[in-house]
């Protein structure tokens, strides 16, 4: 579980709450189901129209990141891959099969693969790269729905609030449709200001950190294996891959 996500969440809602009701209002006087239709709706409307399904969709299933997000150390991969790293240098690559035949990562899987077939150390580089390029590429775009979301829902906030004010207009003369008018133009405006500033940003920042984090993971595995392919001295190994910890 992600708490500091968690925490962060809960203070930006209990600070506009609070606020809301320091200031002597009533927290159900910001509950508008009409303007949550029009700024929620309208805001995923511009976004699946902007993305590629499969974008869209892989954007919706990385939100679990925000709860329980992927293990970022990187000092446990370290260890193996200097690990790896003495079992090959006594016993050759082909000692790796059994490092292999335990690992579970898909990723690792395919680069010690290569490396027990005996591949050139260029060719496992250029694949895991190629790889990794792929990933990152993917999942940015993917993450970008909610920075998209973020972009639209504030407009789509003030053309709530236009809306609304139209409704005021068309009924100046019953002053009983008036309030409910000008409350769905500015609870709209808050829905969208600040469902893109406490959900929609931040959660895309989160994502692409979380991506980015990934992306050096694979890297730094993909430089280590790389050496091994090269026959480098375990030690020589450690030290190079623990500059991708500073």
């Amino acid at each position: 579980m992600d708490r500091l996500s968690l925490i962060g969440l809960l203070l930006g809602m209990l600070a506009i709450l609070g606020g809301q009701v320091l200031e002597g209002g009533q927290i159900s006087s910001l509950l508008q189901g009409t303007a949550f239709l029009i700024v929620i709706g309208g805001t995923l409307g511009a976004v699946l129209l902007q993305s590629s399904l499969p974008s869209f969709m892989l954007g919706m299933r990385m939100l679990k990141w925000m709860a329980t997000p992927p293990p970022m150390a990187l000092e446990p991969w370290i260890k193996s891959v200097v690990n790896w790293s003495n079992i090959a240098r006594r016993g050759g690559l082909l000692a790796l099969e059994n490092p292999l035949a335990a690992e579970k990562d898909p990723f690792v899987k395919r680069a010690l693969q290569m490396l027990v077939d005996g591949a050139e150390p260029e060719a496992i580089r250029h694949t895991m790269e190629l790889e990794i390029g792929s990933y990152e590429e993917k999942h940015r775009a993917a993450a970008k729905i909610w920075e998209a979301a973020g972009g639209y829902a504030p407009t789509i906030g003030i053309l709530g609030a236009v809306m609304g004010l139209i409704h005021v207009m068309e009924n100046l003369t019953d002053p009983s449709k008036l309030g409910s008018g000008i409350a769905v133009a500015f609870v709209a405006t808050i829905y969208g200001v600040g469902s893109a500033n406490l959900l929609f940003l931040p959660i895309s920042n989160k994502l692409k950190y979380l991506v980015a984090s990934e992306v050096k993971r694979r890297e730094m595995i993909t430089e280590g294996l790389f050496a091994i392919a090269h026959g480098e001295n375990p030690r020589i190994i450690e030290n190079k891959l623990r500059g991708f910890l500073a």
